[in-house]
């Protein structure tokens, strides 16, 4: 089978034991069910805009279980709650239009949905994409698995790793599955069977489960039709085509989303369908539809409404138009956080991560094998053949390596990017295992094997610019967030810290500018946590690469070019937008000696359409900024839209220039100059803030570079309130992994214990 689908045989009997796990279990393959796995299936019809919602309810109903229990301890209880009641009443009465729901009443049971089209299977036509005329086939083309480069998917599909057969994708292994909620609403138990499954539904309880339109329901005995949950709609076909690879997006006026043959069915945050490629043919219904296509962050999004014949074939040419291009200026944009399996409904596969990083245009994927939460570590065998070689399908722009992610639900997790080879370690404190030994060990490790770190989706609560630490700590011991980065960063284990993430955005930049500002040297980068295993997960479906670290690169693009840059500070963060800063032509990653009363003019620069303002940032706070007035004022040719920002030391007052808005080529930028004098040491970031936009693929668009440092008279930053706020917070770490920490021996706590008190006495001597 390796030879069939070019894949090593290593990798390829991996991938079928991950379809077995997937026909076995389903989408959690087995995993020990703690919270967030038993997440996964309720994630799937969860809109994001109600998960909050979710892990309220959570909460409340646990305080009702456990009267005068705390917070933490509340959180470790997460797991024995019933989710599928938890669904139903976020979704207070909310249906999303890919979930039904059986309605169980007094009076009887009764299906409610958005009927799902399913296609006629008339004979149809496909246009050439050269000459326009009609031919007969489903011609198209995807990514060779080993290779990445283009070819025929119906001549050389990969076949299924667990069977050999046709690939594990919905539309090639009988009638489309769809979510549905038993939603009881009686004070009787009921006894659903739902294709031969049957379960007790408790007095006002639920139950999610798939069907299909050949599924037999009964409810106590009685069959419940549900012919409704389908219609057939006439067929069509498209021919796409943009001349690159791209993100195509094809829907119909209700959302329902048209794909490629064995193509898995994937969702990005807003709910919307998509697919990577070019050249690629899809049946779709003979109805109106919309074709969007777009190419990652520096392309903008073009768009066509069609409306096709029944059984004709339709050609849409249309191709994205570039809003910036990095590579050309030497930066290059890397997702330092993917995941290619880690449980999930489809089994992903290296065709489906190549043409997602082409049709993304994303320079540099990082691919990490990791566990979930068993012993098992998923995408092992890809990791141990290619490290230290790039993937197949890199080429002169497109660089992807498999790398690891370290994982300690207590204490944080940590991406490691092109290590030579596997770690003896990639996690602690699962499955029954002790959180040990400290994650400092695992980073030594990592780093001896060559591998960048940093990081992984840090903070999730709230967290303000004047807040304590203690929402970092406090109230969810294992939430993943990343407690023990700020002895970490003082030891100097850690290269970055992933600010733009899935995570709090906010609060992940909010803590970044406290530890900066304590005197620790670390980089902004970006990592998604993408999983090409989900299709439908809010942001951690989307597409790989819609938050980006871009990198400065000195001569091309290899492994060791963009760490060498990303470890040198060379780097901004951004979901979106470009963003530049200079301090007297210094750029991200430099450092600037200087003496008291020298003056420094610094410009910050962003570019793209949902860019709402842009600041000038010190250890001091903000120093400078501007913002987009709803319409912009013209006068002696330049073009002003802008205000003075409201915060705390404005442009004017600072001795600013005053902020403009000009044009880039087609692109409008919005830029603010200011002169800082230098009394004390200090960094420089800028930021870009955003309003919502359907490109930003997350709750918040943001862009944040890297520091300047400002040296003066030989001293670097270390500003006190922010390193006493790192004392506190290493203060609350100790509390926590005494109360918290699963350790099989005293010992055990005092590893923990030195790193902590070896972190203190850095953080002390930068108080003298």
């Amino acid at each position: 089978m390796g030879a069939e689908s070019g894949l090593p045989e290593s990798v390829t009997e991996a991938l079928a034991e991950y379809g077995r796990l997937l026909g076995e279990h389903g989408i959690t393959w087995g995993e020990p069910e703690i919270h967030y796995v038993k997440l996964f299936a309720r994630r799937r019809v969860l809109p994001p805009a109600q998960m909050d919602r979710f892990w309220r309810l959570a909460y409340g109903r646990l305080a009702e279980r456990h009267p005068g229990e705390t917070q933490d301890l509340l959180a470790t209880r997460l797991a024995e709650l019933d989710f599928d009641e938890l669904l139903r009443d976020a979704l207070d009465g909310e249906l999303p239009a890919h979930l039904a729901a059986l309605r169980l009443t007094s009076g009887g049971a009764v299906l409610d949905c958005t009927p799902r089209a399913l296609l006629d299977r008339v004979p149809h036509t496909v246009p050439d994409p050269a000459t326009g005329p009609q031919r007969n086939g489903t011609a198209g083309t995807q990514p060779d698995p080993a290779t990445g480069a283009q070819r025929n998917p119906t001549a050389g599909a990969q076949p299924d790793p667990a069977t050999g057969g046709p690939p594990d994708r919905a539309d090639r292994t009988g009638p489309p599955r769809f979510a549905m909620l038993v939603d009881s609403r009686r004070d009787v138990a009921s006894i659903v069977v739902v294709d031969g499954a049957e379960r007790v539904v408790a007095p006002r309880g639920a139950w999610l489960v798939e069907i299909d339109g050949d599924s037999t329901v009964t409810v106590d005995g009685a069959p419940v039709p549900i012919d409704g949950l389908t219609r057939t709609a006439p067929a069509a076909t498209l021919r796409l085509s943009a001349g690159f690879p791209c993100r195509w997006s094809v829907a119909g006026a209700d959302g329902q989303g048209w794909f490629p043959e064995a193509t898995p069915h994937r969702h990005d945050f807003h709910g919307r369908p998509y697919f990577h490629g070019d050249d690629l043919v899809l049946r779709v219904p003979a109805e109106p539809l919309t074709v969007t296509v777009t190419r990652g962050m520096e392309y903008g999004t073009a768009t066509a409404e069609i409306t096709p014949e029944p059984g004709e074939g339709h050609l849409v040419r249309l191709a994205p138009r570039r809003i910036y291009d990095a590579a050309a200026l030497g930066w290059y944009g890397g997702d330092m956080h993917v995941h290619l399996n880690w449980a999930g409904d489809v089994v992903g596969l290296p065709a489906d991560a190549a043409a997602a990083q082409h049709g993304e245009d994303l320079h540099v994927l990082n691919l990490v094998a990791g566990n979930v939460s068993g012993s098992r570590v998923y995408d092992r065998a890809a990791l141990d053949h290619w490290s230290g070689a790039d993937l197949p399908w890199s080429d002169g722009t497109h660089l992807a390596r498999m790398g690891a992610e370290y994982r300690n639900d207590l204490l944080g997790h940590v991406y490691a990017f092109a290590p030579r080879a596997a770690p003896e370690r990639f996690h602690a404190g699962f499955d029954g295992d002790a959180d040990w030994p400290p994650n400092a060990e695992g980073l030594r490790e990592l780093r001896g094997l060559g591998a960048l770190v940093g990081y992984s989706h840090p903070f999730h609560q709230p967290i303000g610019d004047c807040d304590s630490p203690k929402s970092i700590v406090w109230p969810a011991p294992r939430n993943c967030a990343a407690r023990e980065l700020v002895a970490d960063a003082a030891l100097g284990l850690v290269d970055s810290l992933d600010v733009l993430t899935h995570s709090s955005i906010t609060a992940s930049a909010a803590v970044y500018r406290r530890l900066i500002g304590a005197g620790n040297r670390l980089a902004v980068t970006a990592g998604t946590d993408s999983m090409i295993s989900f299709t439908r997960a809010g942001n951690q479906s989307n597409p790989l690469g819609w938050a980006r670290v871009y990198a400065q690169v000195e001569g091309a693009l290899t492994a060791a070019s963009f760490a060498e840059a990303v470890r040198a500070g060379r780097t901004f963060a951004t979901t979106g937008p470009w963003l530049e800063l200079s301090v007297d032509g210094y750029g991200p990653g430099d450092t600037i000696d200087t003496c008291r009363g020298d003056r420094l003019t610094v410009t910050a620069t962003a570019i793209g359409p949902e860019v709402t303002a842009v600041r000038v940032r010190t250890a001091e706070g903000v120093r400078a900024g501007a913002e987009r007035l709803p319409a912009g004022e013209r006068w002696g040719g330049e073009v002003r839209g802008l205000e003075p920002a409201t915060s705390p030391g404005d442009w004017f007052e600072a001795g600013g220039r005053p902020p403009t808005v000009h044009w880039r080529g087609e692109e409008e930028v919005l830029s603010v100059t200011v002169e800082l004098e230098t009394d004390r040491p200090t960094y420089v970031v800028a930021e870009a803030l955003c309003d919502p936009h359907p490109r930003t693929l997350n709750h918040t668009g943001y862009a944040l570079t890297s520091p300047v440092y400002v040296d003066v008279d030989g001293r670097p930053v270390a500003t006190p309130a922010d390193v006493r706020w790192c004392l506190d917070w290493l203060e609350l770490l100790e509390d926590l992994i005494k109360q918290h920490a699963r350790l099989a021996a005293r010992d055990q706590l005092v590893d923990h214990l030195a790193v902590l008190r070896q972190a203190r006495a850095v953080y002390q001597s930068r108080l003298r």
